[in-house]
């Protein structure tokens, strides 16, 4: 081993995230012109986002089933009863290609999450309809959920949420405005 070598001393590893207020004195050290007001909130809601997505990642994963699943299973009951779409419609609904969808409603049929059967009044169609087993579990998955968001908003005050509810909408609409 080289003098150089044994000399410089190994990087530490933080052994967690920093603070956001950290994260923001970092940026503004960096970069002295950022808005430290507007990098807390949007530090603070991408770190609200990840989290989020790592709770609901880990009750669908209890449940047997993945994110993918599930947002087929939620095109399929946002659609209504009789819970039926066409594999075009539901990979139009969730942005993916024909061969992704076909991939994965195969995986989901062999689940016995949804069927796949041809229209009866149109041969050529193909419908996709959530099962009960489907439903079910889209239905856990909702009141896990429930729980897990209620926990989440246990400080915030029923008037606050309203109020919080509306910003995050707007910014929502500006985004989806701006860069659809």
């Amino acid at each position: 081993m080289s003098a150089r070598k044994a000399a410089a001393p190994a990087a530490a590893e933080p052994d967690s995230e920093l603070d956001i207020a950290e994260q923001v004195a970092a940026y503004q050290r960096e970069f002295p012109t950022v808005d430290p007001q507007v990098e807390t909130i949007v530090s603070t809601l991408s770190r609200v986002a990840r989290r989020m997505a790592v709770a609901y990642g880990r009750q669908l994963t209890v449940l047997g089933i993945t994110s993918a699943e599930w947002e087929v299973l939620k095109a399929l009951v946002v659609a209504g009863s009789p819970y039926r779409l066409g594999p075009g419609e539901l990979a139009k609904r969730l942005g993916l290609t024909p061969a992704a969808m076909t991939h994965r409603i195969d995986r989901m049929v062999a689940e016995e999450l949804v069927t796949r059967k041809r229209d009866e009044a149109n041969r050529v169609r193909v419908i996709i309809e959530l099962t009960e087993n489907g439903r079910d579990k889209w239905l856990e998955s909702m009141r896990m959920a429930a729980v897990f968001e209620e926990e989440l908003l246990q400080d915030v005050a029923p008037e606050e949420r309203a109020d919080l509810s509306g910003l995050l909408g707007r910014m929502l609409t500006r985004i989806e405005d701006t860069a659809p």
